[in-house]
């Protein structure tokens, strides 16, 4: 007990330890130089007895014994000895001075003399000895005094911050593991990251350079295509994720029971491109197609509309639109019902393209309010109504898209099981707005029909996720996991996510997925984060000096496992996340801030040598334009075609508009 009696006690059994230790110093020297001391006169018969029966205990028989047992008394008053810490004390040079002064306290009767001491040797060695024992006295009471923290070097807490993580390798015919490394106090372990359930969501976040795409989304291809994956890849910089997947699939064709087709979109190098409809008819099944068609495109070419769904302005062109795309997929069967077609049909007069529209019954709710403006002369209604429509759309009226977008090669159905694919669109960074909108289209159709039962497995990856637009993200998440449709969604921030999709929407993916992989994210990704990933118990150490004492006091409390200053500090390479587990494959560490280990020079060498993606054709500039003429002359003949037929049909005159009315 640390009461004032115990206290007192233990400092009178010091002192007595320690004035034993003199003691016997002082008797040493007295038997050592005896003869001297008689020859000053300082001998008495008492002494001589007490050191005569002291001598036949053995304790003068060495020098080296004697000066022993004083050091160990010594050190034993030291070891109960307290005294101030201080702060500025270094171990290191008092360790020095006190295995210095031992050394010479033990070994100095060895070079200052021997058994007959002259006086002035004596003299020497009584110094020497005495100043040495002083030094080691003083230097040991000094390394009572140093001040030891444990986490001096620790001025981040980074120490604090490790936790236990998943060292297993957890596989499974659909998982996605990688290799990494994280230290747990000062030590560093091998650990792994078991992204066992990817039909759960993959998200990938990270600044750039932080390496989503070189440490995590490259490793979700491959391992997804060497488990037979039919996959559909969104690649933002065309072709740096195609090729890797392309020479992949080369080596693992033997994991499919019905070898795929790699196709690819590229409006940029038609030679290396494939040919597919979005709006192909078969796929269209009533007119809600038509108008998740028609809004993912006018969402994807004006983003700023995302957060102005429900509005007049912009709900009306969303229906015209659709009224179109469903005119051309019931005429003629849907024989032109492509997207150019679509475009070149919009760009029409009014009184021919509303003539033309209201042929088809299916669309008459859709196009009568703007065949109403139109015949009551409502011009400024009727252009905020369509005008933005036909501008926006006019953008994509490009014979590179046209020749893209105007035939099939394939179908969009990606995990059809007897013809499975692998599907990678290109984006271009420099026409990214006009490219996303067509590419929205492709992901809309090819999500919908991924989505259904007794299909393939497959794998959705989307590198730069925000830039393009896709409205069912968050459903597909939630609803496809069944279906065994894995969804990977590579962002830079979640601010980046918001303001594309709108503060909903963003929420709604974030807190949907059920895997979260992040490099270095800033400001409120990383606090989001941080929040997500929760607190671990962590040692906390205060130190408090005052004039007369100083005092450390240690305690452990719940503090963030990996504060949010952290992630904004991670290195490329380093990433923090969580992962989801199944019920019959439990992961007891989800949680994991690790460096994820690539084989940089074993991907170097498989780099060096990739095949390139074969060309699909040969093709002329004149082709592409002749493409883009034909489809202007076919809208002009369905326009042609039902106009005749109309002024044919007496019945059907009703339907002229404007110029072209009877009377």
């Amino acid at each position: 007990m640390a009461t004032g009696e115990s206290i007192e006690g233990l400092r009178k059994i010091i002192d007595i330890t320690r004035k034993g230790s003199v003691g016997i110093l002082c008797l040493h020297f007295y038997h050592t130089g005896y003869g001297l001391f008689c020859q000053l006169g300082a001998c008495h018969a008492i002494t001589d007895r007490l050191l005569a029966g002291l001598a036949e205990t053995g304790l003068f028989a060495s020098a080296v014994w004697t000066k022993g047992l004083v050091l160990f008394l010594l050190c034993v008053s030291l070891l109960g000895s307290k005294g101030k810490k201080k702060e500025d004390s270094k171990m290191a040079p008092l360790l020095v001075g006190f295995l210095l002064g031992s050394a010479v306290f033990l070994s100095c009767h060895y070079w200052t003399g021997e058994i007959v001491w002259p006086l002035s040797s004596f003299y020497a060695y009584m110094a020497i000895t005495s100043l040495s024992f002083l030094a080691v006295l003083s230097t040991g009471a000094r390394m009572g005094r140093v001040l030891f923290l444990g986490n001096q070097k620790n001025v981040f807490n980074h120490l604090n911050e490790t936790f236990p993580q998943e060292e297993r390798l957890l596989e499974n015919e659909y998982s996605v593991n990688l290799p990494a490394c994280y230290k747990l106090k000062n030590k560093v372990r091998a650990s792994w990251i078991n992204i066992i359930n990817p039909f759960r969501a993959l998200l990938v976040a990270g600044t750039p350079g932080s390496g989503k795409s070189y440490f995590v989304i490259r490793h979700v291809i491959a391992q997804h295509i060497q488990k037979g994956f039919s996959m559909f890849i969104y690649d933002y910089k065309y072709d740096d994720l195609s090729i890797i997947a392309y020479n992949t699939l080369l080596k693992n064709l033997a994991a499919y029971k019905e070898k795929p087709r790699f196709y690819t979109i590229n409006f940029d190098r038609l030679s290396h491109s494939h040919r597919c409809n979005p709006l192909e008819p078969e796929t269209m099944l009533d007119i809600t197609d038509a108008s998740e068609a028609a809004r993912t495109i006018m969402m994807g070419l004006n983003r700023e509309w995302i957060k102005k769904q429900g509005d007049f302005f912009v709900e009306s062109p969303i229906n015209f639109l659709t009224a179109v795309i469903w005119f051309l997929k019931k005429h003629q069967r849907g024989k032109y019902c492509t997207l150019p077609h679509v475009i070149e049909l919009m760009l029409l007069d009014y009184a021919d393209l509303f003539t033309v529209l209201r042929t088809e019954p299916e669309i008459e709710a859709l196009i009568n309010p703007f065949v109403s403006a139109f015949e009551k002369g409502a011009k400024e209604q009727l252009e905020g109504q369509i005008a933005s429509a036909k501008i926006t759309m006019a953008r994509l009226s490009s014979p590179q898209l046209y020749y893209v977008l105007s035939d099939s090669e394939f179908s969009l159905d990606i995990n059809d099981p007897k013809k499975p694919k692998i599907l990678c669109v290109g984006n271009n960074p420099q026409k990214q707005q006009v490219y996303g909108a067509v590419l929205s289209l492709y992901i809309s159709r090819i999500t919908k029909l991924a989505n259904k039962k007794g299909k393939l497995k497959s794998s959705l990856i989307f590198d730069e996720y925000p830039t393009i637009y896709f409205n069912g993200m968050d459903n597909l998440i939630a609803t496809a996991r069944s279906n065994k449709v894995a969804t990977c969604l590579g962002i830079q921030d979640y601010s980046q996510l918001k303001k594309d999709y709108g503060r909903e929407q963003a929420e709604v993916i974030m807190n949907t997925v059920g895997n979260i992989v992040s490099g270095q994210v800033l400001g409120d990704t990383a606090k989001q984060l941080s929040e997500r990933f929760g607190k671990i118990m962590q040692d906390r150490t205060s130190l408090s000096i005052n004039s007369n004492d100083t005092s450390i006091s240690k305690s452990r409390q719940l503090d963030m496992a990996v504060p949010a200053s952290t992630i904004a500090s991670l290195s490329s390479g380093e990433f923090v996340g969580m992962v989801a587990d199944n019920p019959d494959e439990r992961i007891s560490h989800k949680m994991f801030h690790a460096e994820i280990q690539n084989d940089h020079a074993a991907i170097a060498r498989e780099t060096a040598a990739y095949i390139p993606i074969p060309k699909v054709r040969d093709i002329s500039t004149s082709e592409v334009e002749e493409n883009y003429h034909m489809v202007k002359k076919e809208v002009q003949q369905v326009v042609k075609m039902e106009i005749d037929r109309i002024m044919d049909t007496p019945s059907l005159e009703h339907l002229l508009v404007g110029k072209r009315k009877p009377g």
